[in-house]
């Protein structure tokens, strides 16, 4: 089953045959390029930092290649044994950073049963591949923390500026896959978040479907009814949240006016409940802190149980506090 086109090049029989028990000649493997993933901003908002490219260069050698995320051992189909990260010379990302790619080179054993996957490859049947892999941190390109944590939401701009998680610190690298639809317009990732910051990715909540993506399109769509109960359930969930989160606001701005009359007396309250108003959780809590220190300064507090000297107390040392 010889192939120019799958053909190992000089010196990668070496590379293959790590992982095999028995070597392996060119006649035997089917050789192919793949691009992994890169450092644009995909279609869920979130894109990989050079850093963690490079970081996963090294993870991905040895990995596994299956279809569709369906981690079966009989869906097992190739392996990676070589990965680097490659600049493209005059390419840039939407935004204009220099545009950097996971180049792998993977390889199939040529059999009977892999006859049809060789054909798709070659036909460019088969040719979009997804990574599944773990990152430690998404961070806000708007204001640098977990996204998971800001107040920031991914598609949207702010001062003319895109909001998307970045990437950082992959913790694992277990799978790519052949896909036909991946979130990376030039090569497709799916990514899952191990010992992250946000369970609710974690656990596959309606952000890991493609509902979402459907839902900022901007235009006309239709849900299966599995979607459906899905986008429903998520809806509930999200009411939930909003309410908890209203009720911890309002118990904020009630602490910021109690302090304020002690701090800024001269502040009236229309006016205070203008600020208040524009004010995040995050910045009320804030304000709180900051009131609280000037209050402690203005009316310092004294202990319940005070010891003045004798002549403050009228000389009843022997009396006890029980």
């Amino acid at each position: 089953m010889n192939r120019i086109s799958g053909k190992a090049a000089p010196g990668e029989l070496e590379l293959i045959n790590k992982y095999t028990r028995s070597p392996l000649g060119e006649d035997d493997v089917y050789a192919f390029s793949v691009v992994l993933c890169d450092n644009e901003i995909d279609r869920d908002f979130e894109r990989f930092s050079d850093e963690s490219l490079e970081k996963l260069s090294e993870m991905y050698v040895g990995v596994t290649g299956i279809a569709d995320h369906d981690p079966k051992s009989s869906n097992q189909s190739a392996r990676i044994f070589s990965c680097k990260t490659e600049n493209v010379e005059g390419r840039f990302c939407s935004d204009g950073k220099p545009y950097k790619r996971l180049f792998a080179r993977a390889y199939i054993p040529c059999s009977e049963h892999s006859k049809g996957l060789i054909s798709e490859l070659d036909s460019g049947i088969k040719k979009e591949v997804s990574v599944g892999c773990a990152v430690k941190h998404r961070i806000c390109s708007i204001c640098g923390k977990e996204i998971s944590g800001c107040e920031h939401i991914r598609g949207k701009k702010y001062g003319g500026r895109l909001c998307y998680a970045a990437l950082e610190e992959p913790t694992d690298a277990y799978e790519w896959s052949f896909v036909a639809v991946p979130a990376q317009r030039m090569a497709g990732v799916v990514k899952s978040y191990g010992s992250g910051e946000d369970d609710s990715i974690k656990n596959k909540g309606v952000s890991d479907t493609n509902i979402e993506k459907k839902l900022f399109a901007g235009e006309e769509q239709s849900f299966s009814a599995e979607e459906m109960k899905e986008l429903v359930s998520w809806v509930r969930s999200l009411e939930k949240k909003a309410a908890d989160g209203e009720f911890y606001r309002d118990k904020l701005v009630r602490e910021v006016n109690s302090l304020s009359s002690i701090v800024l007396p001269e502040l009236g309250e229309d006016t205070l409940s203008r600020i208040t108003a524009e004010l995040s959780v995050r910045q009320l809590d804030e304000l709180i802190k900051a009131f609280q220190v000037k209050a402690e300064e203005m009316l310092p507090v004294k202990p319940q149980i005070f010891r003045g000297s004798s002549k403050e107390t009228g000389g009843n040392e022997g009396y006890k506090n029980i």
